[in-house]
């Protein structure tokens, strides 16, 4: 064995067996947190009870809930209610909805979300971005206004669908395709629908009553001066001092964060002014559309109504998968954002049963899909909310409001609607985050621009597709090539690091230490081959002078986390290639994984246990000193 007699020795330990090494790898894939290993030792009913609060957190939280924690509830869930009358007004109409959808939108999802979400601080809600991918998706099938109601059922399918698929996901614990949308994507995604949505709500701003169902640049730009006979002035005015003043209550808040109430309440000010006005004049006569009756009342059931006519199964389905992905990514990286700045750490699993359960019941009760907005979750958390309950108490406001006011909403002017959403979406605009991408990883800032060029001048989805494919591009990259290196020992240390990192760091003649960063397998086992062999050639090119050749190759493998079987197939046609020129070979650490199979293969057994070392520097002593015993013998011959 190639260590010290008084040094740690490699463990050469019987390889587990197949069912524990199953078991682990199970267990690391689907449950990383280990979320009943607390629990393994308690009482059954005891284990049941800490069980049903894990997958219904209310259960969890609520016992330990207190009447001070009610009162700052109370308060984030009437200012959050604020907000979620316009945006699910404005949001419905974004998504060719009835309005009144939207509110129902903000009653049904929040009271699940209560019982079964896991972030303390996410305000549900529906969102821009989703609700503009429904209108575009969908109407692509149905034209909403030669067949409103079958528009409408088909949105309430697709968020069935949606439903379903965050649902199956969270059970079967694979949060970790949502990981597949990078910061990236998601950032340039956002400011892409930002752009669009901005330009479409000029058919607002400009009193347009033509325009396109189309969502990219070109062809509402088209349509906006296509239709310029159409233009009103007054509706402009109108819209423009709504949106200054919009803006203006966010300059505030970003100036005093104190003031962050008077940026929350800014749209409901901008709703009771708008609807006001619109009921003392008659603004109709200039330009100024109003959204029309609301009929008072909760939400109907709309089970019924759910439509899986085999015509339109692929559309719903389809919209659902895809818009299903787009607000798990956007909810849980809110509500992950928000909980570190609170050192608390929300399962990305439970979030997606959450939001799974939210628009299943949510379809049948006449709601389209419900996600975590950034903007309430925002207002949420700076409203001092303590716990979930801030979410039922919105929903019990939208109840009193779905009673008893409704009707007054009537009177709001499409252009107050347009403000909103334009304040809002230039908020998601983040000029910073791009320009910080393009500072740091210039590949990520091609994501980014990827994503927002393709949703700004194709579709949606076009985008998303284009953004993802070069995120698994890159991942494919990072696989196929992976990091290797030569290693040095830096001066005055046993440490060995990279030559190029640390160009202090000196290797040792005749000795050759390397390291490779990624598992070793079939997709980059070639490239390992041929990238240790240049490795060799490079380094005797560079001692040729000195007439000093390559006699030990080590192989560093600690940041090699697997191998299958066509790397270690790999690493024999290297000891192969390396005996044929009389040079020796040895690895150094390799994980638990990779030294079953080394064993299971009889690679172990074929390079000998004394080429296997614990450490890099334990391994070149003993090749120095092979060097050393190998020079003495060829003097004395």
């Amino acid at each position: 064995m190639a260590v010290t007699s008084s040094g740690p020795r490699v463990n050469f330990a019987a390889p587990r067996g197949f069912a524990k090494t199953f078991k682990s790898k199970f267990k690391e894939t689907l449950f990383p947190d280990d979320p009943f290993g607390g629990i393994r030792n308690e009482k059954p009913a005891r284990k049941s009870f800490k069980t049903l609060q894990y997958f219904v957190p209310v259960f969890e939280w609520f016992p330990k809930y207190n009447f001070s924690k009610f009162r700052f509830d109370l308060l984030a869930g009437i200012t959050i209610t604020s907000l979620a009358i316009p945006q699910g007004i404005s949001y419905a109409k974004l998504a060719n909805l009835p309005p009144i959808i939207g509110l129902y939108s903000s009653f049904i999802p929040p009271i699940i979300y209560t019982v079964f979400g896991s972030s303390k601080h996410l305000a549900v809600g529906t969102v821009a971005a989703c609700s503009l991918l429904l209108a575009e998706s969908i109407g692509e099938k149905v034209n909403v206004k030669e067949n409103p109601d079958l528009y409408l059922h088909l949105i309430f399918t697709a968020t069935f669908f949606t439903g379903i698929f965050q649902t199956g996901l969270g059970f079967l614990r694979l949060g970790i395709l949502v990981d597949f949308l990078s910061h990236s994507t998601i950032t340039g995604f956002m400011t892409g629908t930002a752009v669009i949505i901005c330009l479409q709500q000029m058919k607002g701003m400009l009193g347009l009553k033509h325009f396109t169902s189309k969502t990219d640049v070109v062809h509402v730009l088209k349509a906006i001066f296509h239709n310029r006979n159409e233009w009103r002035w007054e509706c402009f005015l109108v819209g423009l001092a709504f949106l200054i003043f919009l803006q203006f209550t966010r300059f505030l808040r970003n100036r005093k964060p104190k003031l962050f109430w008077v940026s929350a309440m800014a749209p409901m000010v901008c709703v009771a002014v708008g609807c006001i006005f619109a009921f003392l004049a008659p603004v109709e006569k200039h330009g100024i559309q109003i959204v029309g009756e609301l009929k008072r009342g909760i939400n109907p059931l709309s089970l019924k109504h759910l439509n899986f006519d085999p015509e339109y199964l692929p559309t719903t389905i389809k919209t659902g998968v895809v818009t299903g992905l787009i607000a798990m990514a956007e909810g849980i990286a809110i509500a992950r954002s928000f909980a570190i700045t609170k050192n608390e750490q929300i399962d990305g699993n439970k979030e997606m049963v959450a939001f799974g359960f939210m628009n299943i019941l949510g379809s049948f009760t006449s709601c389209y899909l419900t996600t975590g907005p950034f903007s309430k979750t925002a207002v949420n958390f700076n409203s001092g909310c303590k716990s979930q309950m801030s979410n039922f108490v919105m929903a019990i406001c939208m109840m009193l409001v779905l009673l008893f006011l409704a009707p007054v909403f009537k009177y709001t002017p499409l252009v107050v609607l347009s403000a909103i959403i334009m304040s809002a979406m230039i908020g998601l605009i983040n000029y910073n985050e791009i320009i910080h991408l393009f500072k740091v990883d210039k590949f990520d800032f091609c994501i980014c621009i990827a994503a927002c060029l393709g949703v700004s001048f194709l579709t949606m989805e076009t985008g998303l597709i284009l953004s993802v494919g070069l995120a698994l591009l890159r991942a494919l990259l990072y696989v196929a090539r992976p990091a290797t290196c030569k290693l040095g020992k830096i001066p005055n240390s046993e440490l060995y690091r990279d030559m190029e990192q640390y160009p202090d760091a000196t290797g040792v003649s005749g000795i050759l230490a390397l390291q490779i960063g990624s598992p070793i397998y079939f997709a980059n086992s070639n490239y390992i081959r041929e990238r240790t062999l240049r490795w060799i050639r490079d380094e005797e090119s560079l001692s040729e002078s000195k007439s000093n050749t390559v006699e030990h190759v080590l192989l560093d493998l600690s940041g090699a986390t697997a191998i299958d079987m066509t790397g270690i197939e790999t690493l024999m046609e290297i000891r192969r290639t390396l005996t044929a020129r009389d040079i020796k070979f040895g690895i150094v650490n390799p994980r638990i994984e990779i030294m079953d199979k080394l064993t299971l293969a009889n690679f172990v057994d074929v390079i000998g246990k004394d080429s296997v070392y614990l450490s890099i520097d334990e391994a070149v002593e003993a090749s120095r000193f092979s060097l050393g015993t190998a020079k003495q013998d060829d003097a004395a011959s």
